[in-house]
């Protein structure tokens, strides 16, 4: 039996966060909860093994970026994906890994995106650019 990837949820609705856990778990994810960029490196800190950082964008005090940026500085082999409005991410370069758009990713969608980026603990290829994923950019 594989042991469970281990989700790292960082969202400050937390209404929001127990729909991610629910929905992560019953796919066989082991799920880590944060209610703010300050408990999800904290979290982090305490050598936990994470396979994936699933993040909210738009949180008081550390929005995504910032949290994406320190996390990057801490563990750079730890994918993270951002959630969130396309509007208030656009013309950012972000150190995350993939962007998604909150409100018009299916869960379908969320759940291929966290099983492809949790098979895969990197950071960006040496040489490579990031591209804006094809689904954030046709949300915006």
């Amino acid at each position: 039996m594989r042991p469970k990837k281990v989700i790292l949820c960082v969202d400050d609705n937390e209404q929001d966060l127990s729909v991610l856990k629910f929905m992560l778990t019953t796919n066989g994810y082991r799920v880590l909860a944060a209610t703010s960029g300050q408990e999800a490196l904290a979290i982090l800190s305490d050598s936990v093994q994470i396979d994936l950082v699933l993040s909210d964008y738009s949180m008081p005090q550390m929005n995504g970026k910032q949290l994406a940026d320190r996390l990057k500085r801490l563990a750079p082999h730890v994918p993270m994906v951002l959630l969130g409005d396309p509007q208030s991410m656009a013309g950012e370069m972000h150190v995350a890994d993939a962007m998604l758009a909150k409100k018009n990713c299916s869960p379908q969608e969320l759940l291929e995106r966290v099983k492809v980026m949790s098979a895969r603990k990197r950071g960006p290829r040496k040489g490579t650019h990031r591209a804006m994923p094809v689904e954030f950019a046709a949300a915006s």
